[in-house]
């Protein structure tokens, strides 16, 4: 009886062991499963959505909307390049005063530009000296002031001038007892009552006491002294060269000057120079008679001259010679001292196609010339060349006989604008 208890006992809790086990492995179960649902859950959708045509056919559809997209934005630019043709018509061209000219093959001449300084004219300027020394009595010249030739610019008292005049005098008394005495002889010999000898000699005193006088006449000459016989020996007078301006004064009233002393600075304005710096390479290229454009860097106003002058030595520091090229200055509008660009003609050359410099314009930063269209004008990029200032190389862009828009063509680039604006927005 009590074997038969024992081993019932022990049979139920065997089973209960077996119980937790089994509920321990469907635990486990349970977890993994959810763990592997979680899992595989993310790619359900993909699945779905392969199944579905209608997804892969709204793909296709977004795909062609972005390929519309970049289409348009390619489209852009010859939107644009429609834009930039101008329609205008003959009586609005007509009314816009724009002028049309034919593209063609011309010479250009090839400017060289150097600055410059106007100076005085060299050959028309003189810097007046006493030519005697003493004291100055009277200065009616002031700065600034236009004389005209022999007018009197200043007085000196001069003891040296006194002794000139004084020897003239006298050389001038012994050449009138000479013609006395040559008079007298010549008479008496041709009478027979004198020798030949006394005549002779007579003759000779007289040539010799007209030579003393025509001497201390052109002594008073050379000083600037007239002759004189009476009044204040001593006076002289300085008096201008030439008609001019006095540009400089250095003498004043009462002043003690010597013979060599500059005292006035007299320039003939309406002639001057604009004096230029030539480097080393380019002398070869400027030549004496050569044609010049003088153009002023304060005020606009230019002037044509010519080259006078080119210096045939180097500076030894600076390594370039100088050269003037002389202008006609009625007005005085060019004053020494101005500062000023100098264009020299290099030489001229053939072109095959060539512009009117009115005819080329800037837009977007690209050079263009407005061609002749059926309907109006066309900007056409173009690559510009050399210029003379009138005339413009084309190097490309442009056929020799295209008609374009010169004067006036700025009118046409506004217009452009406006049309580039409106399309904007």
């Amino acid at each position: 009886m009590k074997n038969s208890l024992y081993d019932y006992f022990r049979k139920i809790a065997s089973r209960r062991k077996q119980g937790i086990v089994i509920a321990a492995i469907l635990a486990f179960g349970l977890v993994a499963g959810v763990s592997i649902l979680d899992t595989d859950a993310p790619e359900m959708p993909k699945a779905a959505d392969e199944a579905r045509p209608g997804r892969a056919e709204a793909g296709h559809e977004h795909a062609g909307e972005d390929a519309d997209e970049e289409n348009h934005d390619k489209d852009g630019p010859e939107t644009d390049a429609h834009a930039e043709e101008i329609v205008l018509d003959e009586e609005k061209i007509r009314a816009a005063a724009i002028d049309i000219q034919t593209a063609a093959p011309a010479k250009i001449r090839t400017v060289m530009q150097l600055p410059g300084e106007i100076r005085l004219n060299e050959d028309r300027t003189a810097h007046v000296v006493p030519r005697l020394a003493g004291i100055v009595e009277a200065v009616p010249a002031s700065l600034g002031q236009t004389v005209k030739k022999g007018d009197v610019l200043a007085v000196i008292a001069s003891p040296a001038l006194a002794e000139l005049r004084s020897e003239w005098l006298s050389a001038r008394k012994r050449l009138a007892l000479a013609q006395s005495v040559h008079a007298r002889e010549k008479q008496l010999w041709e009478e027979k009552i004198s020798a030949e000898q006394d005549y002779l000699q007579a003759r000779q005193a007289l040539r010799e006491a007209e030579i003393a006088v025509a001497n201390r006449q052109q002594q008073l000459v050379a000083l600037g002294a007239e002759p004189r016989g009476e009044g204040n020996l001593n006076r002289h007078e300085v008096r201008a060269p030439f008609d001019g301006m006095i540009v400089e004064k250095h003498i004043a009233l009462g002043e003690a000057v010597k013979e060599d002393a500059g005292i006035f600075t007299l320039s003939d304005l309406s002639s001057v120079q604009a004096e230029i710096v030539v480097p080393a390479k380019e002398l070869n290229r400027v030549r004496v008679g050569g044609e010049a454009v003088v153009r002023a860097t304060a005020f606009d106003s230019k002037a044509e001259g010519r080259i006078t002058y080119v210096g045939a030595l180097l500076g030894q520091d600076t390594r370039t010679a100088k050269a003037r090229v002389s202008l006609e200055n009625p007005d005085m509008a060019w004053r020494p001292g101005l500062f000023v660009n100098v264009e020299l003609l290099a030489g001229e050359v053939d072109v095959p196609v060539a512009v009117s410099a009115d005819a080329l314009q800037t837009v977007e930063d690209k050079p263009v010339v407005f061609v002749r269209t059926p309907e109006g004008f066309a900007a056409r990029p173009v690559s510009p060349g050399r210029t003379d200032g009138g005339r413009i190389e084309i190097r490309d862009g442009l056929e020799p006989g295209a008609r374009y828009a010169a004067s006036g063509s700025f009118t046409l680039k506004s217009e452009l604008g406006k049309g580039s604006a409106e399309h904007s927005h």
